[in-house]
Order: structure tokens, then sequence, then C-alpha cells
């Protein structure tokens, strides 16, 4: 049975979550074995754990690594390392730009990016604000990590959308609950804070918008009473929050872990190589015609 390791983020994120479940189940269907890493957020920890698997016995090494990595483009040696050693090299949700001296070098191996339309969640979150409030205001976008690829597409979509009528204050958690509730308590205790009451909170994932509004309420009360968007739409999680208001919206994006497994299980089975890159489309929920605007009770 082909051997694919999967190395993801965190096991605690409720994304990472379905990221596992997605990659056991396609594999377990293709016919594939999936041995699920956790770097912890850390770069050094990934890099460590994808090593191992590449400088195993040539028995023991995977057909391909799937991985997400933790700090942007720091995965380049360990991926040139990997195609060197025969081993197929699949990104999810990164964007670097090493993989296509990679595929022209190594033409035979399953070398791609696999991702949600990133700037595409921006721009809904764009619009989603937009919905809220038609004549523009104030946004506190609450952000993943600094290093992050989705972070930066996100973010460009966003600004690109709100254009002028909107001013936008940002801060960076690592999509965590408790790392949206740091973020906003640190920008609270700023002078500038005073200054930009909140008329939405734009959140890049529903479980930071969960920490956010934490921070808010503490600070003022009121202030939680603000719409809040996120991001990832999950069942349980944003579609639930959405349902019982603690959503304005969010935006329901696919796992890339099966549709990552389906391009490596085609191209062990019969040779064909995968596109450069695979977009996924996400999707607001409500539909952005159905957000209707939002006024600050008095």
């Amino acid at each position: 049975m082909p051997k694919v390791v999967v190395g993801l983020l965190t096991a605690e994120q409720e994304f990472q979550q379905l990221q596992v479940r997605d990659a056991r189940d396609t594999a377990a269907r293709l016919g594939l074995e999936a041995e699920v890493l956790f770097a912890e957020g850390n770069a050094v920890v990934q890099i460590q754990q994808l090593f191992r698997h590449i400088h195993a016995a040539e028995g023991e090494r995977p057909v391909a690594i799937v991985v997400e990595a933790a700090a942007g483009d720091g995965l380049e040696r360990v991926a040139r390392n990997a195609v060197g050693a025969g081993i197929g090299w699949i990104l999810v949700n990164t964007r670097v730009a090493y993989v296509d001296g990679m595929r022209a070098a190594h033409p035979g191996l399953a070398i791609a990016t696999v991702g949600t339309d990133q700037k595409e969640v921006g721009c809904i979150q764009g619009r989603q604000c937009r919905a809220l409030l038609p004549g523009g205001g104030h946004v506190l976008c609450i952000r993943g990590p600094e290093y992050s690829t989705v972070t930066a597409d996100r973010s460009t979509g966003l600004q690109e959308t709100l254009g002028d009528s909107f001013e936008v204050r940002g801060v960076n958690g690592d999509w965590t609950e408790a790392s949206g509730e740091r973020a906003v308590a640190s920008w609270l205790r700023l002078s500038t804070a005073a200054a930009l009451r909140p008329d939405v909170v734009a959140c890049q994932n529903d479980s930071m918008a969960l920490g956010a509004r934490r921070a808010l309420a503490g600070h003022h009360p009121d202030w939680a009473s603000v719409p809040f968007l996120g991001c990832d739409g999950l069942p349980e999680g944003g579609l639930k929050m959405v349902a019982a208001g603690e959503l304005a919206a969010t935006i329901v994006t696919a796992s890339n872990t099966g549709p990552a497994l389906e391009l490596v299980s085609r191209w062990a089975r019969t040779g064909e190589i995968p596109p450069r890159e695979v977009l996924l489309a996400p999707h607001s929920h409500p539909a952005e015609e159905r957000i209707r605007p939002w006024r600050r009770s008095s």
C-alpha cells in the first residue's frame, strides 16, 4: 500500500481537524496509507519531522508528502531534498515560487499546490463588510500569522474590495480561539485603539472570532454586539455560529488534503502529472445578497 506523509500545523484547531479526517477518509478510499504529522505550529519541528521520512531507508520512504507549511516558503530545502529522493511534493494552503523550478527539474514527479482561492476569501469578506456597512466604517481585522501566505492573500482581497470608505486596523493571531483573544486584548491596550471603535470585526477564521468577541466584551460589553465575520464554515463551527447569531456571516472553505491525495493517487497509479496549482472555490454563508445592513443601536 503506497504511503503518503501528511504534514499539518496542529491537532487543536478545528479546520486542521477537518483536514485530518479528510486525509484519512480519502486515503482509506483510495488504498493509500496516510501518516499524519503535527508540527504544533513550529517550523523547526516540521522540518525535522519531514527529514526523518525523506532520509528513511528507500523501502520505507513515502511516495509523496502532502504538507501545509508552518512557515511560508521555509520548506524549500526540505522540498528539494524530497523530490531529489523521488518523493512527490504537494503543498496545501501555501503559495510559493520554488514549485515551478522543481516541476521543470523533475517532470515525472507529482509536484503541485492545492488550496482554497485565498484572495477570493478576502474579497468575499470585503463584500460581506460592504453589505453590512453600505456607507463604510471601521473594520477590525483579526488575521492569521504574519508569515502565512493565506493571511497575506486574504488581507489583500479584503483591502482591495473595501476601498477608501473603510478604515481597517489589523492584528495577528495563529488561527486559534485563544490567539484571537490575546491579539485583541493586546490591541485594546494601545492608545490608538481608543480612536477606532469597530463597526465590524472581520476574522480570518471562525475560531479567532470567538476569542476576539470575548476580549471585546470584556473591554466594552456593547462592543461585542457589532457584527463578527469568520471563515472556515464548518458544520459544528462557523455554520452553527451563524445560526446562533454569533457570526453575521462566515465563508465556507473546503478541506485541501482530500483533493491533494486524489492527485497523488492518480499519479501513483497512472503516472498522470497533476496541474501546477489546484484552486478550490470558497463561498459566503449566508449568500452575500442575504446579508442585511447593520445599524449600531444608540
